[in-house]
């Protein structure tokens, strides 16, 4: 089995410069939450001495020196692309594991190895013609040697490609990787590693597979296996996950409580789409809210609250009413508020739902007025339908002054082509 690990070049970036060409061969950084940090760079920013997470006041000088195209995050536009590349990688495989926004992991049982570099080579092309998103490609007999093919293949490979299966390419390789580099080590086990004179991927590889087990556990004997060829990783089903958290800082401090029952609504809505999803119920709820802790100089709060449901749900109706409830009950006026959230508890799937007694003939409609309002929702863009609590101005909404337009989820932010 060949396992291939396909990445999206400078994703944020790359989005960005399907609609907006322009941006092309320019230095372009993307935001975090409310403006806050560099979060994405492209090639030419890097070459700046851009650095990832940087706060945007500590850079600005280069920003404006160098011409830097500044953007906003646009969460919705990059999460339609995954979905339009991940239905990509459909069509040259079945066996997908969706690793992060912008990753995946593939597996092929009858690729020859003479052809895997052709092979990802032409992925590669149908990627970009059919999404506009370049991408690199790394091909081994491990997950873990997939990783460090595919960083060779961005680093240093004119095709975007790199297959690591013959031993010899692979002891070459591995001599010259940092053993902080590889996936899974990092910065913090790294100085545990160069202690035992472990300094390159080679240098693990060859390590006693058991010894590293005594002192680091299960999961760096598999990393030596994995980096031998021996692959301990499979692919991975998506699990549905055991919580559900929706948040976000505001965008100017919060002081009335109608708003942050607009905030603690609308995170509901979304947090339910979530669970709709993945096809789960909530058996819980918790809510919480507090002032911005790095202000030394306002007065300080923060609060929370935890209920269980008689009925397990994932009706936004239901839950957004108990999370305003409950956020009429820790609320206190005086104080200036950073930020709220909500969890949602105990998830089990919805098959198990065991319906109320005395409310049946209920319980039978409100699966199929959430289905609808999904749907109507899918097809003409998210937020068609909502719940009036939910508000219409919020201003007290992260800022995003720089944020293109969501191109591909907003009938009324689609591109327009102008004919002369």
């Amino acid at each position: 089995m060949t396992f291939a690990l396909v990445d999206c070049n400078n994703f944020f970036v790359s989005c960005e410069r399907v609609f907006n060409p322009k941006l092309e061969g320019k230095s372009v950084v993307v935001l975090s939450n409310n403006d806050g940090c560099v979060v994405a760079r492209s090639n030419e920013a890097k070459a700046l001495g851009i650095a990832m997470g940087v706060p945007l006041f500590k850079v600005e000088h280069l920003i404006k020196r160098f011409d830097i195209q500044v953007l906003s995050s646009n969460y919705a536009l990059y999460a339609n692309f995954s979905s339009r590349i991940a239905a990509c990688l459909s069509q040259f495989c079945g066996d997908i594991e969706i690793y992060s926004i912008d990753e995946a992991f593939l597996s092929f049982d009858t690729l020859k190895p003479e052809a895997l570099i052709e092979h990802g080579i032409e992925m590669r092309k149908k990627i970009k013609q059919w999404t506009g998103i370049p991408v690199s490609i790394g091909f081994a007999d491990t997950k873990t040697l997939a990783k460090i093919a595919n960083h060779i293949a961005k680093k240093y490979s004119h095709a975007g490609v790199t297959a690591l299966i013959s031993q010899e390419k692979r002891e070459t390789v591995l001599k010259k990787f940092p053993v902080e580099e590889i996936w899974g080590i990092g910065r913090k086990l790294a100085p545990k590693l160069k202690q035992l004179g472990i300094n390159t991927a080679y240098e693990l590889s060859q390590y006693s597979p058991k010894l590293l087990r005594k002192t680091f556990g299960v999961v760096v004997e598999k990393m030596v296996y994995e980096l031998q060829g021996v692959s301990c990783l499979p692919l991975e089903e998506v699990i549905p996950r055991k919580n559900i958290q929706s948040s976000r800082s505001f965008g100017r401090p919060v002081t009335e409580l109608q708003e942050l029952k607009e905030a603690i609504s609308v995170y509901a809505a979304t947090a339910c789409e979530k669970l709709r999803d993945q096809k789960s119920l909530a058996q819980g709820l918790c809510i919480y809210l507090h002032t911005n802790h790095h202000k030394e100089t306002i007065a300080q709060y923060a609060n929370q609250k935890m209920i269980s449901f008689s009925q397990a749900t994932n009706d936004t109706r239901i839950i957004t009413s108990y999370a305003v409830e409950m956020m009429q009950e820790i609320y206190l006026s005086g104080y200036e508020y950073k930020k709220c959230g909500l969890i949602l508890l105990e998830l089990i799937p919805d098959r198990l739902q065991q319906t109320d007694l005395f409310s049946q003939g209920l319980a039978t409609h409100m699966p199929l007025v959430m289905n609808i309002m999904d749907e109507i929702n899918k097809k003409y863009g998210r937020e068609t339908l909502s719940l009036a609590v939910t508000g219409i101005r919020r201003e007290w909404q992260m800022r995003a002054e720089k944020r293109s337009p969501r191109y591909t989820t907003r009938w009324d932010e689609l591109a327009v082509a102008n004919a002369d």
